[in-house]
């Protein structure tokens, strides 16, 4: 069976959990491995010259990846697709000091022109997408992003039981789910199209779009005393 979309639109359900929850609807602290790419790419650069690179994050959310990264002195920008979430991410900025342009949109439709980020980070955001958003996704990755620019993505993987044993969701298509609904599954609440993707699909469609990869992990963890596994593909390319 094929369907068009889950059982709640991805903009109303962001809308309503940042609106219901405040800051206890996502992480208030980074992604790890984000954190780890910036250290090993821009970590020796002192402050002057971190403000010259500038960094879009899609789908930031509240801003929990996005302001360690202003507050150390890099040109940040972020857009979501929730007004609630941007309205929690100036929030934070405030909070810590910390200084950024958030905007509402779309990020399979950047409202920026060509070649402007040295970075762009999606962390854990496209997998909303599904596999024709995504393409259309990855090709406006390429058109910011400036020459030699990198591409950060923390994104679920095909390998994870919630995508295998994924009752009582439905396909959307062959990589995305009506919603993550199984009651013991990781990030049940996920009650949106969630798509996943394997490590070398990943590379593969990078590829297409004529991004290159140049590392590529996975991250795994598990839930429920080590009865579900859950994996992510951790993958950097360049322009």
């Amino acid at each position: 069976m094929k369907i068009e979309i889950s059982n709640i639109n991805t903009k109303d359900y962001y809308d309503s959990a940042y609106s219901t929850y405040g800051f206890q609807a996502q992480r208030r602290y980074p992604n790890e491995e984000f954190m780890r790419f910036i250290g090993r790419n821009f970590g020796p650069i002192d402050k002057f010259e971190k403000n010259k690179i500038k960094l879009l994050e899609l789908g930031c959310g509240a801003g929990a990846n996005l302001w360690p990264l202003a507050a150390e002195g890099f040109d940040v920008h972020g857009i979501d697709i929730s007004e609630e979430g941007i309205k929690l991410a100036e929030r934070m900025f405030e909070q810590w000091g910390a200084k950024g342009t958030l905007t509402q949109g779309s990020m399979d439709n950047i409202r920026y022109a060509d070649n402007t980020f040295d970075v762009v980070a999606d962390i854990f955001s496209s997998y909303c997408l599904t596999e024709s958003e995504f393409a259309n996704f990855l090709l406006e990755v390429k058109r910011v992003l400036k020459s030699e620019g990198l591409y950060f993505s923390y994104h679920p993987s095909k390998n994870s039981m919630a995508y295998i044993n994924h009752a009582p969701a439905l396909k959307v298509d062959n990589s995305t789910l009506s919603g993550i609904l199984r009651e013991d599954s990781p990030y049940k609440c996920n009650n949106h199209n969630c798509r996943f993707i394997y490590p070398d699909e990943y590379k593969n469609l990078l590829g297409d779009v004529g991004l290159k990869t140049i590392e590529l992990e996975i991250v795994s963890r598990t839930y429920n005393q080590m009865t579900e596994y859950f994996e992510f593909v951790t993958i950097i390319a360049k322009k």
